[in-house]
This record gives structure tokens, C-alpha cells and sequence, in this order.
């Protein structure tokens, strides 16, 4: 295979030259003017008048906040899976369906031919950051192993298709980068994801893999799987693909397994990036500061509104973007897309941590917190909580998920309840009460309303249910959303499904012991 490196280089020194004399807001202003512009005569551009819309603040005024529900009920529902200039002109091809962690259920999010291109040149950019950050690199020498879902995909019309985005994407990969991509399509259109990662595990080895992408989750999963095939092998990732350079992960909070990929890399000069690609399209990517956030994607399709969190649901709320929002404030991420959303509610919060140029860090969920007294945590502080508590005892976290713990005599919640994996081994009973007094102690300094309600008796110290390895993979098989970019859900507020996978991951360990 030719070494395409350097024609990255080239095109490197013309996209880093770009994005260091880019004026954010002034990106955005013409990203929504050419998006206006496009979905000018669609059903929704005639709705709101997009003819009369000529800055940020005439767009604001005319479209207003959605939601998924509301933006299938009124206007994708009636007509699906046919989508021709509703939202967005011509024919929409795909729908992402989404994994459903908040509510269950599962979401088609129409994915344009528009969108399928800005996520290629998102792509682009990770492997501009890298190299401006490794000039030596030789990352087109060998392929990119992209860990995601099934290129099988479901056909809901004519030539109208629905699925994992990963999936999508490996599907529409371009005839020049297939041969530098692996799985090949007879893989990856294998839906039975452990069968998939057995035959992965061992074709791979025969390539010259340079860069992974996937969930950390299923990455880890992979890398343990193909390790156990491999037993005569180091406990290194480099030890199966020697000329590794990167690893690209991102659609899961990284705090909790942290620990356990800096132990895959010890030794190695693999170089980890973080990204933040939803569904509704590829928001941002690490460009390597020290100040660890991601930097929005802001000339590529997509313009982002922040809504302060506490006001999303009411009458008129405050709608602020790159020019106007304010450092260190928790947002509710809006998006208006290349795929048809205008104004719509991701369901993610962001707080934006620089402006110049602008990055922001993921700070959890509108769904995703737990406050059953009012202790109001986040999804963030808990993820760096369970991070912190697991790296006390010298464990790592494969998965875990929290929930208030109802008590038998009445509906009042005293306590939470994490349900844990551990690696490579469950802890102690002394090293459990040590990991419960680390987590307790990490969100007492993370959050005064936890911590006033612990003062008070109010709440109780957290409590344990460990479960056996393999258990979270288990249950995730037994909801048909094993692999991919499925995740498990870290707050569940839905007694009933908590209550379900407490009872699955008892009898799953007790089958294990």
C-alpha cells in the first residue's frame, strides 16, 4: 500500500492554516446563513419564513427550540421513512438510529447526503490535529480500524436505509480511503457482535492497523477479547499492531477508563483523541491543548446555540451562541444541521471553557442527573467520582450505572446504588468500604447539594452492588444493544429497568461464581 501521508501533510499545512485564522463567530453566522439559504423552500423553511431571516437574531425569533418528539410528531412522523423536502431538500437516504440510553427507545435521526459529507471532512480533521501535533506521523501507511456497527443495514423503502451511525459511515466510506479502512464490508456487515469481534480479533492481526476508532467501551471490550485469544502475548495494545499511532474514542464520558488505557499504551507513543460525534452530527474534537477540551467544528454544517440548562422547557429562554455565551456555564447544546434539525435540543450540556479559539467540555445529560433529594448530581461528577474512587484501590471500571435506592418500607430514597464492573478482578470487602468512602469523598467536593443533604442525614453513604466480568456486556446483549455505538446508561432514573438489571446482574454473577 502507497504511504498517503504526504498528501495528509499537504493538505494538513492548508486546513491547520485555516483553522488558526478562524473567527468562530463569524464562521457561524455564515454556516446558519447557507443552511437558511439551502432549506429556503423546503416544508419547514416556508414555515418560518426563512426568506425573511438574515442574521443570528431574526433566526432566533422564527424558529423555536425543539425537541426529537416534537420534531417527529409534527413533522417527520407523517411522512416517514419518506422525508423529501421537509425539513431539509431532496431526499433524506438514512436514519441514524440512535441506542436509546436515556429513554429506551429508539430515535431515527435523518442523516442527509449533506451531513454523510461534513462527516468525512470531520474525519479529515482528526487526522489533521494529529498530525500538526506529530509531524513524523506515517498514519496513512497502514489502515484505520473503525470498531463500530453492523454495515447491514435496515431498509425501511426503496433505497431509503436505517441503522448505527458507525455503520452508515463505514457504508458510505469513499472507493479511495476503502482500501486504507478495515473491516472490509464482508465483516463489517456481521450484526452478531461477538462473533464479529472473534473474527476481528483475528483478521486484524494480519493488517497494518495505524489508528482504532471506536467507544471506549468497545474498544476495551475488543482489545480483552483479542487478548484472550492471545494469552502468550504482553497485556499491550502495541504488542498486536506495532505501528498503532492513535487511538480516536469518543460517545462515552473517558474518566473511568483513563486508567485502564493508560496501562494498554504503557511504553507506547500511542496518542489518544477524544471526539464528539452524535448522531445529529460530528460536533467537536480534541485539538490537543492542555486544557483538555474539544473545539467545535464550526464551518462544517452545523450552528450551535447554548440555552442554559435550567431553562430548557420554558416559555422564553435565554439563546446564546459562540459570540455571547458565557465561560464556565453549564449550556443545553442546540444544533440546526445539514440534516434538517433547526433549533433542535441535542440533550447534551457543554460548558465552553475557552473562546479564542472556542472549546468546550461535555458536562453530561439533561436527562442524565440524579436528584432524588435535590442533590442535583451530574452526570459529569459522577463519572469523574467513580474514576477517582476506582484509581484509590488500584481497580478499573469496565462499566457501571447509579440509581436511587428505594427502601422496603416506603417510597422515601435514602441512598445510591452503583452497580460495578471491576478489572481485573472484584475488590475486597475492605477495598469495597475503601471505594465507597473515596466516592463519597470525591462528590462531596464536587457538589455542595450532595454534600448539604449528606450533612443533613438526608442521604445515606452510597452503596455497591458488584457484579461479575462480562455481566454489563451481558445485559446489553440480552437489550439487543451489544456493540456499535451503544452505551450503557450511567443514571438510571427509571426504577422499574434498575430493578431489572440489579436481578440480571445477581443471577449473571451467581452463574459466573
Amino acid at each position: 500500500m502507497i504511504d498517503a501521508t504526504p498528501l495528509l501533510r499537504l493538505y494538513t499545512r492548508y486546513r491547520g492554516a485555516a483553522l488558526e485564522r478562524e473567527q468562530a463567530a463569524a464562521a457561524q453566522e455564515f454556516e446558519l446563513r447557507k443552511l437558511i439559504d439551502k432549506a429556503l423552500h423546503t416544508r419547514f423553511g416556508r414555515e418560518h419564513r426563512f426568506d425573511k431571516i438574515r442574521n443570528v437574531a431574526d433566526f432566533q425569533a422564527r424558529v423555536p427550540l425543539r425537541s426529537y418528539e416534537e420534531f417527529w410528531e409534527t413533522f417527520w412522523r407523517p411522512h416517514f421513512p419518506i422525508l423529501r423536502d421537509i425539513t431539509w431538500p431532496g431526499l433524506v437516504h438514512y436514519f441514524a438510529e440512535t441506542s436509546g440510553t436515556s429513554t429506551g427507545r429508539t430515535k431515527y435521526i435523518p442523516v442527509s447526503a449533506a451531513m454523510t459529507a461534513a462527516n468525512r471532512r470531520a474525519a479529515l480533521d482528526i487526522l489533521v490535529h494529529h498530525v500538526r501535533a506529530r509531524p513524523n506521523s506515517r498514519i496513512l501507511g497502514g489502515k484505520t480500524f473503525i470498531l463500530g456497527g453492523s454495515t447491514d443495514l435496515t431498509r425501511l423503502a426503496p433505497g431509503i436505509l436505517s441503522g448505527d451511525l458507525s455503520g452508515i459511515a463505514a457504508r458510505e466510506v469513499p472507493f479511495w480511503a476503502r482500501p486504507r479502512t478495515f473491516p472490509p464490508l464482508g465483516l463489517a456487515v456481521e450484526r452478531d457482535w461477538e462473533k464479529k469481534v472473534a473474527i476481528l480479533a483475528q483478521t486484524s492481526l494480519a493488517e497494518d492497523v495505524r489508528a482504532i476508532s471506536g467507544t471506549p467501551t468497545w474498544i476495551l471490550f475488543f482489545i480483552e477479547r483479542l487478548m484472550e485469544q492471545h494469552p502468550e502475548r504482553p497485556r499491550q495494545i502495541q504488542s498486536f499492531y506495532p505501528n498503532l499511532e492513535l487511538i480516536v474514542h469518543g460517545g462515552v464520558g473517558f474518566a473511568p477508563y483513563r486508567n485502564r488505557f493508560q496501562e494498554l499504551l504503557q511504553g507506547s507513543s500511542v496518542a489518544l483523541r477524544e471526539v464528539y460525534p452524535a448522531s445529529e452530527g460530528f460536533v467537536a474534537i480534541a485539538d490537543g491543548n492542555s486544557d483538555g477540551g474539544l473545539r467545535p467544528i464550526v464551518d462544517n454544517g452545523l450552528f450551535y446555540e447554548f440555552v442554559p440548562k435550567e431553562q430548557i422547557g420554558s416559555s422564553n429562554p435565554a439563546r446564546h451562541w459562540l459570540q455571547d455565551a458565557e465561560i464556565g456555564q453549564d449550556y443545553a447544546l442546540v444544533l440546526s444541521s445539514n440534516a434538517g434539525l433547526w433549533a433542535y435540543v441535542l440533550g447534551d450540556t457543554v460548558r465552553l471553557i475557552s473562546r479564542d479559539p472556542p472549546r468546550i467540555a461535555i458536562s453530561g445529560r439533561l436527562s442524565y442527573s440524579l436528584s432524588a433529594f435535590g442533590e442535583h448530581l451530574t452526570g459529569e461528577e459522577v463519572e469523574r467520582a467513580v474514576s477517582a474512587a476506582a484509581q484509590s484501590i488500584g481497580l478499573n471500571v469496565v462499566d457501571f450505572t447509579v440509581a436511587a435506592l428505594m427502601r422496603a418500607r416506603g417510597d422515601d430514597v435514602d441512598a445510591h446504588l452503583y452497580v460495578i464492573e471491576f478489572i481485573p478482578r472484584r475488590p475486597s470487602e475492605q477495598e469495597g468500604s475503601d471505594f465507597v468512602a473515596a466516592l463519597d469523598f470525591a462528590l462531596l467536593a464536587a457538589n455542595a447539594d450532595y454534600a448539604a443533604h449528606r450533612q443533613a442525614g438526608q442521604l445515606e453513604l452510597p452503596r455497591i452492588q458488584v457484579v461479575h466480568q462480562g455481566a454489563f456486556a451481558a445485559w446489553m446483549k440480552q437489550r439487543g444493544k451489544i456493540g456499535g455505538q451503544h452505551k450503557v446508561p450511567r443514571i438510571m432514573n427509571d426504577q422499574v429497568s434498575f430493578k431489572e438489571l440489579q436481578a440480571f446482574a445477581a443471577e449473571w454473577s451467581d452463574a459466573q461464581s
